[in-house]
């Protein structure tokens, strides 16, 4: 049923068992979505099926210490990274197209800046550039009950959000993959000056806004789709 998602499989990568939902031809270019904090591969059930008829091969992995992955405890960004990186070799990804939201954004950007010449095209919604935060973010409360991620992640990337590592800025400029940055306007908690600067920054980027707040995807597919269609397409373009 279209809307729906499929099964889950797993794969051993980086020493962990990552989970990933996957759609469309085998042999489609492909593209690999990364989800925001909180959240796991189902968060892209409505906008994986249009990617999908592309025909692309469409990849949605569980990041560490959410949905269905492995909670290993260890929640530093370049670990994602690195579980990304392994998890693109595991499946015999030579290059793909890679699309991040909110902290799946800044694993790709990670991914980009440490192994570009497997990114194609790089998405980055509304991702913030990584500035210390002033004031810092205090010190969050875990809610009750049972919930579908880890909570160390949840420390652990407020840590690296308050202080990012330096390299992280010092290192865009190794981002010369053509990059689209989508920017949820005014109403997203990401300073879109943030967004902004990214955009100055990298070598070949280009950005637009979708007045939807942080959660441009799900408030407003279509358009989404349409931005991130048109910036992916043809998807049998040859690499360069």
């Amino acid at each position: 049923m279209p809307g729906t998602d499929p099964e889950p499989r797993t794969v051993r990568a980086n020493g962990i068992t990552l989970a990933y939902r996957v759609r469309g031809p085998k042999d489609a270019p492909p593209v690999v979505l990364l989800h925001a904090r909180g959240a796991d591969g189902a968060d892209w059930a409505e906008i994986a099926p249009a990617l999908a008829a592309g025909p692309r091969r469409v990849y949605a992995p569980d990041l560490r210490g959410h949905g269905r992955s492995d909670w290993p405890g260890g929640y530093a960004y370049e670990a994602m990274r690195d579980d990304v990186l392994a998890f693109l070799g595991a499946l015999g990804i030579a290059r793909a197209d890679v699309v991040g939201h909110s902290l799946g954004g800044a694993v790709a950007y990670s991914l980009a800046q440490h192994s570009p010449r497997l990114v194609r095209r790089l998405v980055l919604e509304d991702v913030p550039a990584p500035f210390p935060l002033d004031p810092p973010r205090p010190p969050a409360e875990r809610p009750g009950g049972d919930l579908p991620y880890d909570w160390a992640m949840i420390l652990a990337t407020d840590q690296q959000r308050n202080a990012p590592d330096p390299v992280w800025w010092d290192h865009m400029g190794r981002i010369t993959m053509p990059t689209l940055l989508i920017g949820g306007g005014p109403t997203s908690l990401i300073p879109q000056e943030q967004i902004a600067a990214l955009a100055e920054l990298l070598p070949d980027a280009r950005r637009v806004t979708i007045g939807a707040g942080h959660l441009v995807h799900e408030a407003r597919p279509e358009e989404f789709l349409a931005a991130v269609g048109e910036f992916l397409s043809p998807a049998d373009r040859t690499p360069s």
